[in-house]
């Protein structure tokens, strides 16, 4: 497997997620919870967007248009893995095929998820996160993180300059 990709200095990311969980914006939890197309069930991971209109289409998944808090983040000093470059699939062993996984029918089925394997792969060889296309938004790029916040991991932000974020769930029991 190749070595870790280069830490990028600070990348600009947008999330858009239910309101309900304002107070913790850098939270993996649902991710953990229900599973995504490059994690398994157990395994936090945030999931982000590199432009504000991307960020909004996977949040909807094109269905109905659901109210959303949309946050910018700043991610800081994280091994990725461009995993849109036709290079770097190559040298993962992988082609533009893994972007096709049906990863939720998979998960249903009680099947392996081939996503979640070389997420996993991906992790193992040190890397924080991959960058892939977005399936909602043609062109459009996404960010899975896996590791974020903790000692030895990357820095993850929330931009808020004056404060607006909750602190707690207490607006919303």
């Amino acid at each position: 497997m190749p070595e870790p990709e280069t830490p990028a200095t600070i990348i600009k990311l947008w999330r858009a997620f239910v309101p309900r969980w304002a107070y913790m914006p850098l939270s993996g939890a649902g991710a953990a919870r229900f599973g995504g197309r490059w994690n398994a069930i157990g395994q936090s991971a945030v999931y982000a967007a590199r432009e504000i209109s991307t960020a909004w289409a996977e949040y909807n998944q094109g269905f109905v248009q659901h109210p959303a808090l949309l946050v910018q983040f700043e991610l800081e000093g994280a091994s990725m893995v461009d995993l849109t470059d036709d290079d770097t699939l190559a040298r993962y062993k992988l082609t533009a095929e893994i972007h096709k996984c049906e990863w939720r029918m998979l998960l249903d089925e009680g099947k392996s998820v081939p996503t979640h394997d070389v997420a996993a792969r991906l992790l193992a060889n040190g890397n924080d996160g991959a960058i892939y296309p977005s399936v909602m938004s043609p062109g459009g790029t996404c960010v899975v993180l896996w590791r974020w916040n903790e000692a030895g991991a990357p820095s993850l932000r929330a931009i808020d300059p004056e404060g607006r974020l909750p602190r707690s769930s207490a607006s919303w029991v």
